[in-house]
């Protein structure tokens, strides 16, 4: 018998009590990246919704996003592009700071990474409180990128990442939800 989805990305994926901090359960999708069956099972329900239309552009977040875009962006016949911590790309970019905890910390992208007008879609592992995904789409937004939704692997829905991405007007797709963070 096939086991769902969910049953699948829910034995694949590790929780980890208390890391990096007491309180935190922490979810590690390196696990699910080691298991070819879930791995290939969370990539064909990432591109599926959006199979045989013009994506032009991929964006993965440093760095578990990297890896799940790549695989997406083969899927999709799209270009990959990074979005990387401050000072981490060779070439010119454009930068956003955001918001975290305990202060301040800033991404970045190649300045010609994206087009503007061109159709992209934000791909990382995880969403949360969502500011590293709002910063992400800020940064995307501010060279002229057409988003046309945010895939997660894993939402933390207490947490309300994907309420204030669909407040900023893009859609989020994920695949599992976790209650509690």
């Amino acid at each position: 018998m096939k086991s769902s989805l969910e049953d699948t990305l829910l034995a694949s994926i590790r929780t980890i009590p208390d890391y990096p901090r007491p309180g935190i359960l922490f979810r590690d999708i390196t696990t699910l990246l080691g298991n070819a069956r879930a791995f290939r099972r969370a990539i064909d329900e990432l591109v599926h919704p959006y199979a045989g239309q013009k994506i032009d552009k991929i964006a993965g977040i440093e760095a578990r996003g990297f890896i799940l875009g790549g695989a997406v962006a083969h899927q999709l016949s799209a270009g990959f592009v990074p979005i990387r911590k401050k000072g981490k790309l060779p070439y010119e970019t454009v930068r956003v700071a955001y918001s975290l905890e305990y202060g301040l910390d800033e991404m970045e992208m190649h300045k010609d990474g994206v087009a503007p007008g061109e159709k992209v879609i934000l791909v990382d592992d995880l969403i949360a409180t969502g500011g590293t995904a709002e910063a992400a789409v800020k940064l995307l937004r501010q060279i002229g990128a057409d988003i046309l939704a945010a895939c997660f692997v894993i939402d933390l829905p207490d947490l309300g990442g994907r309420a204030k991405l669909e407040a900023l007007g893009v859609p989020v797709r994920t695949l599992i939800g976790f209650e509690g963070h």
